[in-house]
């Protein structure tokens, strides 16, 4: 009886387990066994240049087994050389490619010009409350002709409630704002007159000057009484911590003011009256001698209509707190006006 050579077990144990394999760990075990044994190296080549390789299907292939796959029931049984399961994933992915080509892009409305792109995306930023159809009727009053939907698509999508920005938020509150301050005015007797300012923010504007040797507490409350007579009186009143103010509480909670007091030593956080105070030293008492009360209130009168009528602010884009107009060069000579007696000078132009 013969007995079966070494190389024959180890084709016929090796043909085996291969056989019971599939593709992925044929592959896997054909490339392990060899470091494993070196033995198994030469039997291991021959089954692998022996083993049938992996049948190709064309693209024509594929399209004929989804179409019968659609056509015919009982097309599963009849699979050999692919699974049902590679069958139907090649109809998924034909379903994908149809409706790919099905969604490109087609002529169709022309294309909104980048421009006008800009421009509505700029609207809806400077205009956070604004809605669609009420951007859509401005944008048709400057002669764009989109429609409304249009305009929605490129508004984009608010995730927050709108907000008003921060200038837009003070320059409406700024006119309900008065400032209220006092100064000092040495007089040729070396005795000091107090003067009282107020204020308006919103464009420098003086409500009220007072001039006094004394001021009390009841004398500031009826300057503030005088200065908003019936309903003129402002939101807000901003004032250091001087006692003078101690008695404006009660006169200014009957008029519906609202008293703001900075903080101790901090002039910088009632910046305007301040900085009226430093103008009218530099620009005025400062070239002065007061001789009396009546004379610092005389004063304190010419620089505030000076300073309302005349003067530049470069706050108010180089115009004065009583806006002045411009005038062309036709409508005569430069003429030179004194103000504050002669210390500064306004320009107009007058016809001969």
């Amino acid at each position: 009886m013969l007995r079966p050579t070494m190389d024959t077990l180890l084709s016929h144990d090796l043909g085996g387990a291969l056989a019971h394999l599939d593709s992925a760990n044929a592959d896997t075990f054909a490339r392990r066994a060899p470091t494993r044994n070196p033995g198994l190296a030469a039997p291991v080549g021959v089954l692998q240049r022996s083993r049938p390789r992996r049948v190709r299907l064309a693209k024509a292939d594929r399209w004929i087994w989804i179409l019968l796959s659609r056509l015919w029931g009982g097309w599963r049984a009849a699979l050999v050389i692919v699974k049902p399961e590679t069958v139907i994933a090649w109809h998924r992915r034909g379903f994908q490619l149809w409706w790919t080509w099905e969604s490109r892009r087609r002529l169709g409305r022309p294309t909104v010009p980048a421009n006008i792109r800009t421009l509505i995306r700029e609207m809806a930023a400077a205009n956070p409350r604004w809605g669609a159809p009420r951007m859509h009727g401005e944008l048709l009053k400057l002669g764009i002709d989109v429609c409304q939907s249009t305009v929605a698509k490129y508004m984009g999508c608010r995730h927050q409630p709108p907000s008003q920005t921060w200038r837009t938020f003070l320059s409406n509150h700024v006119g309900q704002i008065v400032a209220a301050d006092f100064f000092v005015v040495p007089t040729v007797t070396f005795r000091l007159m107090f003067g009282l300012v107020l204020l308006a923010h919103d464009r420098r504007r003086i409500r009220h000057v007072a001039v006094t040797a004394h001021p009390t507490a009841a004398w500031t409350a009826q300057q503030v009484r005088e200065a908003f007579p019936w309903d003129e009186a402002p939101r807000y009143l901003i004032h250091d911590r001087d006692h003078a103010f101690d008695a404006l509480e009660a006169t200014a909670k009957a008029m519906g003011i609202e008293e703001v007091l900075t903080a101790p030593h901090a002039p910088w956080q009632n910046p305007f009256v301040e900085r009226f105070v430093g103008s009218a030293r530099r620009e005025c008492f400062d070239h002065v001698i007061v001789f009396s009360e009546a004379g610092a209130r005389k004063l304190m009168r010419l620089y505030g209509s000076y300073y309302e009528n005349a003067r530049m602010h470069l706050a108010l884009e180089n115009d004065a707190p009583i806006p002045r107009p411009v005038m062309p060069p036709g409508d005569g000579d430069i003429v030179a006006i004194a103000e504050v007696g002669g210390l500064h000078h306004r320009y107009e132009r007058r016809a001969a």
